[in-house]
């Protein structure tokens, strides 16, 4: 497993839903402290690297998000079965039977499964029905409430899928869990890599976000503090290339390239700057993809209505599977991803930071 593989293994593996990002941010700084001039904290979480401009006053922010979907503890039954809230969007059908990892206060790692009855049982119609995520609980293998206090679970515990990395029959599919967004901190560090030598006429402060999953929390603080003139929000979009998934809001075909939103659920993207990123796009070779998606955000939403006004794109790559326990990412559509960034950054300073902001 190359340098690359490990790291994205090591970003994917580490377990972070919002609020309880603490592990993932620590890891993220490791990666991102001998890349930067200055490491950025705010106080809720977010952790960026900064590369000062060689000449120029102007700054892009180019964020990704800790923080991945999963639930938190709120019951636990006389009989050691564990009920959850869900912490980000889930859907009910993708979960009954999977593999769940529980991390109690003092960092101890309990598997668990969410628990499903046999089809034996169920009536005819029972089995049309998707069971509610209020009537799901996690079973860890215990008979009893104090059974469950012993193993250290606790109400407010945090939960996240048990997934592993895998490199698929192709080895540019790479299957893990957090792709969503493990993707946009892992390419937030490596444009920090690919830059590090490098003279660039903008001030780059690159890294992510916390509590995306729950409103795009940690964007607007990140925001505020960095006060960038320009935003790039590095998230994951739509796959369009498995059955059902045809789409008329874009492509999203794992292998042609990354995406460029036009629009999400909390922001159209900044029309000269999404022209400028096409355009280098199209200078560098660098294929990319445009996708409408009207169901949900990224942290453009955010970041575009902080401070004075913030132009912002979301850039990003299909995934397929996402909000799941498992999802799938195409490799060279992440190098691309990190390419596109790198080469916007580098075709900017503040005459065409100033051109853009119309």
């Amino acid at each position: 497993m190359d340098k690359q593989l490990k790291m994205l293994k090591d970003l994917t593996d580490a377990n972070g839903i919002a609020g309880f990002e603490t592990a993932i941010k620590n890891k993220v700084k490791n990666y991102l402290e001998p890349l930067s001039d200055e490491i950025i904290e705010d106080n809720l979480g977010g952790v960026f690297g900064k590369k000062k401009a060689d000449k120029g006053a102007k700054t892009i922010l180019v964020g990704g998000h800790l923080d991945e979907i999963g639930f938190m503890v709120t019951e636990i039954d006389d009989n050691g079965f564990i009920k959850f809230t869900p912490v980000g969007g889930w859907w009910n059908q993708v979960m009954l039977s999977q593999r769940m990892i529980i991390t109690t206060h003092d960092g101890k790692l309990i598997t668990g499964v969410i628990g499903s009855k046999p089809p034996h049982v169920l009536s005819a119609e029972a089995r049309k029905r998707p069971v509610d995520i209020k009537d799901m609980f996690i079973d860890i293998g215990v008979a009893s409430k104090e059974e469950v206090a012993e193993a250290g679970v606790e109400l407010g515990d945090m939960i996240t899928p048990y997934t592993e990395f895998t490199e698929m029959a192709n080895k540019n599919y790479l299957l893990a869990k957090a792709w969503d967004n493990r993707f946009g901190v892992a390419l937030s560090i490596d444009v920090m890599k690919n830059l590090e030598k490098e003279n660039i006429n903008i001030n780059l402060v690159s890294g992510a976000t916390v509590q995306e999953e729950v409103g795009l929390r940690g964007a607007k603080v990140a925001a505020n503090k960095v006060k960038p003139d320009l935003a790039i929000a590095v998230d994951v979009g739509l796959a369009m290339d498995t059955p059902g998934m045809k789409s008329s809001n874009g492509t999203g075909n794992l292998g042609d390239g990354p995406l460029v939103l036009l629009m999400d659920g909390s922001n159209i993207g900044h029309v000269p700057f999404r022209k400028h990123i096409l355009n280098v796009a199209k200078e560098k070779d660098i294929p990319v993809q445009l996708q409408v998606i009207t169901g949900g955000g990224t942290d453009s939403g955010a970041f575009h209505v902080s401070n004075d006004g913030v132009p912002s794109v979301s850039i990003g790559v299909p995934l397929r599977y996402m909000h799941s326990n498992v999802s799938i990412m195409h490799k060279e559509d992440y190098n691309n991803a990190v390419q596109l960034v790198t080469e916007v950054v580098k075709s900017l300073n503040d005459d065409k930071v100033d051109e853009i902001i119309w």
